[in-house]
């Protein structure tokens, strides 16, 4: 795999540190890809650890970065941030044939596709897993001390990435995740459209099946706010707080009285959740 060196976008000033975007033609995803990173102002004498946030249906890579408020917490921790798109994107790619949100572009469910005609672009696993942390870390002072986290298909991405590779990432964390996409309507619509209806295949993205099978998952913390009005059809948080009950995981899954599914919910909490990975990004 032959990945082409990012070109910057933009680059703003933030909490002594720098907001930055890049797009990069990637290698796994057959496309020009976007990304956004805050390097926190230790990032200018030092490499520094990093979070992967990986953002929910519709969302860019932006949405995070401007919404979440995370960069102020970020800086005093030396944590860089890195919030890659949610797909691939562009005139070739495939999209859902009557544009829904919830299926193609803005939706890649951060799985490899194996059904076409999705196949050729929307392999968002192996992007998020592989090839962008090999192209940040060469590229800019970021070390392979990692943790994950994200919202709802976010959180879903983050904690089946976590959990299939534990060896990568120090701690896992989500707000508002699809925990159990196969008993999910979102998650049966993009597994049938993205690897088919063999069912076998869909175990392997779910949460909540991966969890209650895992005898070494790494830290967990998942935040849902009890007024999300995709909870918990969509959601399924029951089913990932039964999984962890099986396996005995060292996981914390907090419900939130009165908070939605908005970035109001993970603004409100997301430095807990970023003090939570700083005691593992620090080992």
């Amino acid at each position: 795999m032959t990945t082409s060196a990012s070109t910057k976008v933009s680059e703003q000033l933030c909490f002594g540190g720098k907001q930055l975007r890049f797009k990069h033609q990637s290698a796994v995803t057959n496309c020009e890809m976007q990304f956004s990173v805050f390097l926190p102002p230790q990032a200018e004498t030092r490499k520094v650890p990093a979070l992967y946030w990986l953002s929910g249906l519709t969302c860019t890579d932006e949405n995070f970065s401007g919404k979440a408020g995370a960069q102020r917490v970020a800086a005093e921790l030396g944590i860089a941030l890195i919030i890659p798109d949610t797909s691939p994107r562009g005139e070739s790619v495939p999209d859902d044939s009557d544009g829904a949100y919830d299926f193609g572009l803005g939706a890649g469910f951060y799985v490899n596709a194996t059904r076409e005609p999705f196949v050729k672009n929307y392999q968002m696993y192996d992007y998020i897993v592989s090839e962008l942390p090999a192209l940040v870390e060469a590229q800019l002072p970021i070390t392979a001390v990692r943790s994950i986290s994200g919202h709802s298909m976010g959180g879903h991405g983050a904690l089946v990435i976590g959990l299939r590779n534990p060896e990568r990432y120090r701690s896992i964390s989500a707000f508002s995740p699809i925990c159990n996409p196969i008993n999910s309507p979102w998650g049966i619509k993009a597994f049938n459209g993205y690897l088919g209806d063999d069912q076998s295949q869909w175990v392997h993205y779910d949460a909540a099946e991966l969890l209650a099978k895992t005898q070494q998952a790494k830290p967990i913390l998942v935040d849902q706010g009890t007024a999300d009005n995709f909870y918990p059809q969509q959601l399924r948080t029951d089913s990932l707080i039964a999984a962890a009950e099986q396996s005995g995981s060292n996981a914390q899954i907090r419900l939130q009285p009165g908070y939605d599914h908005s970035y109001y919910f993970i603004a409100s909490f997301i430095e807990q959740h970023l003090r939570f990975h700083a005691n593992y990004l620090s080992c």
